[in-house]
């Protein structure tokens, strides 16, 4: 019997009793669908559920987080009035922009997109 099992019955066995004793039927949200986060509709299928795990736990996925990444640079560079600084945030959007197109591109190529 592998730990994920052991862990999933120990869940199971949790929300049986929770439902039992109707500590469940106090959650607000008790039978009502949970509402959709930012970004749900937008997501695809096949990553919704994995992104929405990733963000209840802090966690960023390095794609969500290139894209904040390239809003940041995209508004530093309408802001900037040193042409030479300009210049080089302007590069390094580019470069961004590239590095987010290419993972996208290999995303697509291994079906995972």
């Amino acid at each position: 019997m592998s730990i994920l099992t052991l862990v999933e019955d120990e869940i199971g066995r949790k929300l049986k009793e929770a439902s039992q004793t109707g500590e469940l039927k106090t959650a607000p949200s008790y039978g009502k669908p949970l509402p959709a986060d930012d970004g749900w509709n937008e997501t695809p299928e096949e990553f919704r559920l994995a992104f929405k795990a990733l963000k209840d736990s802090g966690f960023v996925p390095p794609e969500i987080a290139a894209f904040h990444e390239r809003a940041r640079l995209r508004e530093a560079v309408s802001q900037c009035v040193d042409p030479s600084e300009r210049q080089r945030l302007a590069a390094e959007l580019a470069s961004l922009d590239q590095s987010i197109a290419l993972r996208l591109e290999g995303m697509r190529a291994n079906g995972s997109l």
